[in-house]
């Protein structure tokens, strides 16, 4: 079935798309014709800036279902009842590579999730590890440039990756997630999520818990080794992406099971490390995770760059409830997140419908900018207002915090297991024997790419410091790959 004539993009018919105006046959191009100056100044403009990390990416809509009663715990609405389904928008991202680099890649997983709630959009934005590389935002700049294109050779370089981590002994238990089985996901459908950082719950009588989410595959965990990483991503650079569209298009919806750990605020204070250090975990022996939803998508976006490229997601954004914690990571976000979508998509971006709350209206007194869509017609623009304009609640999302101390204080530990070691060590003793050789191989490969011998002594230390054999066996891998 036909669309009808082609147009411009003023509505005109088009006679003739297939040839430029000439002054004559043959002669030069003619400035009045407009269709292809249209076109090729729309062309220029097709792409805005990709994201600084989670360039990369795929996303889908799906559905959120509650299980379990929780309202003990939040009064967030769309949490209310068991039964009741939110829609959801999911975005799948690696962090380091640009947006044309392959999916099949030993790097961390965005798992970045919005809930359009009757309450506004609820945006919760982690990775596919429970752990990070390191725990306060004003490392995250420099973080990122080791992971990017070094300035001078344009390429990725394992000296300044390892010259970091190294010299950030936080990353020793990021690091050993990221080179065991796991950090190679055979796709985005078999691999788990997580909240990672620390989050605030809130019920209606104004009792607050510290909570950590979880989303269990139900698909199963599958991974690649690094041969297979490295055939498929040149074979097929979207993979990731390609798989998850086809499984939707096949009906094979996708679907985790919700779980979240809930520490009583009163046991932060004496827990055996921080709680809100994005470089821990807190064991399930401690806080086990208790179920209380499931995730399903089930609808691809009908437009790549529309949904998936121009979609928004910030930690800030909240709904009654829910809230944040003082992890430094999380602080940093809460800015960073908003300000990247302003800069990249524009002061309007929320206008876009992929970001767009579904079952409540924005009203805020924001007018004006880039692409404003005039949505708020003549209504005052200020509050508070006499003509019937939005109001605030008086009433606080969250509950406030307690807090201590002078500004400028150095984090000293206050936790008996407040170190960058223990727990790196934990997981490399979870392993199995065939599980750990994999881990020493990857690690080692890794290792025999770094330039200077510095460097690579102070990162197999720090796997050292974690657990004795893991640096012992990791030492003589290294070497005998240097010769």
């Amino acid at each position: 079935m036909t669309q009808g004539p082609l147009t411009t993009e003023a509505g005109a018919p088009v006679a003739d798309n297939q040839n430029s105006e000439t002054a004559g046959v043959g002669g030069p191009v003619l400035v009045q014709d407009q269709l292809l100056l249209e076109k090729l100044a729309h062309f220029n403009r097709e792409r805005i800036p990709e994201r600084v990390v989670h360039a990369r990416g795929a996303g889908a809509y799906g559905t959120f279902t509650v299980t379990a009663d929780v309202t003990q715990y939040t009064r967030a609405k769309f949490l209310s009842e068991v039964g009741k389904e939110t829609e959801t928008f999911l975005r799948f991202s690696t962090v380091a590579g640009n947006l044309g680099a392959p999916d099949a890649v030993r790097d961390p997983r965005g798992f970045a999730l919005k809930f359009y709630t009757e309450e506004g959009n609820y945006d919760l934005v982690g990775n596919n590890t429970p752990v990070f590389f390191i725990k306060d935002a004003i490392k995250f700049p420099d973080f990122i440039h080791t992971q990017k294109r070094d300035p001078y050779t344009g390429s990725t370089e394992m000296d300044n990756v390892w010259d970091f981590w190294s010299l950030s002994p936080e990353s020793t238990h990021q690091v050993t997630w990221l080179f065991g089985d796991r950090g190679i996901p055979a796709s985005y459908r078999h691999m788990d999520g997580f909240g990672s950082h620390t989050y605030q719950w809130s019920n209606e009588a104004g009792e607050a818990f510290w909570v950590k989410y979880h989303f269990k595959t139900d698909q199963g965990i599958k991974t690649l080794t690094q041969a297979e990483a490295d055939k498929l991503a040149g074979a097929d650079p979207d993979s990731h992406q390609r798989d998850l569209r086809q499984a939707i298009e096949r009906g094979e919806f996708p679907s985790w099971t919700v779980g979240v750990q809930i520490m009583p605020v009163a046991e932060a204070a004496k827990y055996r490390f921080n709680p809100f250090d994005l470089t821990k975990v807190w064991p399930h022996a401690d806080y086990p995770v208790i179920e209380f939803g499931k995730l399903e998508l089930n609808r691809n976006p009908e437009n790549v760059f529309a949904e998936v490229e121009q979609s928004i997601f910030s930690p800030a954004h909240f709904v009654p409830g829910i809230g944040p914690s003082p992890d430094k990571m999380l602080q940093g976000r809460l800015f960073a997140y908003g300000d990247a979508h302003r800069y990249r998509v524009g002061i309007n971006a929320d206008h876009l419908p992929v970001n767009r709350p579904h079952a409540t209206e924005a009203r805020t007194n924001s007018r004006d900018g880039f692409l404003y869509d005039g949505r708020h017609k003549g209504a005052k623009n200020y509050e508070p207002n006499s003509f019937g304009g939005p109001f605030q609640t008086d009433r606080a999302l969250w509950q406030p915090v307690a807090v201590s101390g002078v500004t400028g204080e150095t984090e000293a530990p206050s936790h008996a297991e407040d170190d960058d070691f223990v727990q790196a060590g934990n997981l490399y003793r979870l392993m199995t024997e065939e599980e750990k050789g994999r881990l020493i191989d990857n690690l080692a490969g890794a290792l025999s790419d770094v330039s200077r011998d510095d460097i690579v002594e102070r990162a197999v230390n720090n796997f050292r410091q974690a657990d004795g054999d893991f640096g012992k066996r990791l030492e003589a891998a290294v070497q005998a790959l240097r010769g």
